[in-house]
């Protein structure tokens, strides 16, 4: 991995958390994520299961995870399944975690070859009475393809059909939207990368360059400080491409005078970080730009301050919605007809931001957090208003990563990345 090793007591204390939720004499499994294949014998990228790696900090393909705390044997209580290195395996791919260094890692002392699973799998199968099966139920998930995950739970259930059935999903999800301080320093990590990135482009961005150049350049600052590069597909806009919400394509050459949306942002160890910028091609911003950027950065700003715990997101967002609606009739966008005549469950405001300001952040750009419960310290949020008005041919988002404290405002990860206009027109002319 290019990313320093983590401290392990993370994960033990993890383990610690999510076993205190299990129900008497129960397992959990948790599998890693497969290699998914493109055509012929190429492959994407291995990106391993979040959920396994927050529990044992396991960062390899083919690894299960079992926990079972009433297990009648000590060291069954907690067990890794590995891939065992072979001579040719270490030739072609490189040496797989051994069992001391799988140690190292998680702090899991029983580690099993995958060869063995079968066997302990029935041992603990007729000494427990109900298993945790760990299913995608975030509110975003949208997938078709069946995961490793998916062929598991098949494989038991056909074989073990007269065990319960729990979800570890309910408990990952309140657990991983909490974070502990080591994760903290691992997203602030992934911060001052995308900063480095940022301060990079800022200097390279001049009439003519291309939305890839851009691109090119974040990428190569990223993976030169341990990143393997952008926690999330790349989106660099210019012109009217900003009006496009998720815009991808970054082909286009970017134009005097237009403005460039980066939600751009480096990963650091699985950890994401998420920003959000939008600067001048020419290095200034004219006048209609600079009302409409301060526009933003002033919603972001009063959005910011609202995170504070036991706040419900949906009441969040309305609130915020009120700010950008005031914004909307000073930029003229919006009037008071607008307003009195809207549709409560698609307010007037919803016309130039149509996306929500915040959402959950961590192993996961989109991370797990229950929206419907109460905001809590040490939470890690997005926040990240915007306005799109494709008629002038321009939108601008600004987005911080802030950390809810238990008293006073959020603490910002991003607080050293420019964001105010001056600072960035400064740094773009030197």
């Amino acid at each position: 991995m290019k990313y320093n090793p983590i401290d392990k007591t993370l994960f033990i204390k993890n383990r610690k958390k999510f076993t205190a939720e299990m129900r008497p004499n129960s397992i959990a499994v948790f599998n890693s994520n497969d290699i998914y294949p493109i055509s012929a014998d190429s492959t994407m990228p291995f990106e391993q299961h979040r959920d396994i790696f927050y529990l044992s900090g396991v960062d390899q393909e083919e690894s299960i995870l079992i926990l079972f705390p009433d297990a009648p044997k000590e060291k069954h209580r907690e067990i890794l399944f590995l891939k065992e290195t072979n001579e040719l395996i270490a030739i072609w791919e490189g040496a797989k975690l051994t069992k001391e260094e799988a140690l190292n890692v998680s702090g899991i002392k029983t580690v099993y070859w995958l060869q063995d699973l079968e066997k302990i799998f029935f041992e603990i199968m007729t000494q427990c009475e109900t298993v945790y099966v760990n299913t995608n139920e975030h509110y975003r998930s949208n997938t078709e393809t069946e995961t490793r995950e998916d062929r598991f739970t098949k494989w038991w259930k056909s074989k073990y059909p007269a065990h319960s059935v729990a979800k570890s999903n309910p408990i990952l999800q309140r657990l991983r939207s909490v974070k502990d301080s080591i994760e903290i320093e691992l997203i602030q990590t992934a911060c001052n990368i995308t900063e480095k990135g940022f301060r990079r482009l800022l200097n390279y961005v001049n009439p003519d360059v291309w939305e890839y150049g851009i691109e090119a350049e974040l990428l190569h600052e990223f993976i030169n400080n341990r990143s393997k590069g952008f926690a999330y597909t790349p989106i660099i806009a210019s012109g009217a491409n900003a009006n496009v919400l998720h815009y991808i394509e970054n082909n286009k050459q970017c134009k005097e005078g237009d403005l460039i949306l980066l939600d751009v942002a480096a990963e650091y160890a699985n950890y994401a970080s998420d920003l959000t910028r939008t600067i001048p091609v020419s290095g200034k911003y004219n006048k209609r730009q600079r009302e409409v950027y301060s526009a933003v950065l002033r919603v972001k700003n009063e959005a910011t301050k609202m995170l504070k715990p036991g706040v419900i997101l949906a009441e969040y967002h309305v609130e915020v919605g009120k700010i950008m609606t005031s914004e909307l009739i000073g930029l003229g966008l919006l009037d008071t007809l607008d307003v009195k005549n809207e549709n409560p469950d698609w307010p007037a405001y919803k016309k130039y931001f149509m996306h929500g300001t915040s959402h959950h952040m961590g192993l996961d750009t989109h991370d797990y957090g229950i929206l419907t419960e109460p905001i809590q310290a040490n939470m890690v949020f997005t926040v990240e208003p915007g306005i799109y008005i494709p008629d002038e041919g321009f939108g601008i988002r600004l987005e911080d990563d802030v950390v809810v404290q238990e008293k006073g405002e959020p603490f910002n990860l991003m607080r050293n990345i420019p964001i105010e206009i001056e600072e960035i027109e400064e740094i773009m002319n030197q």
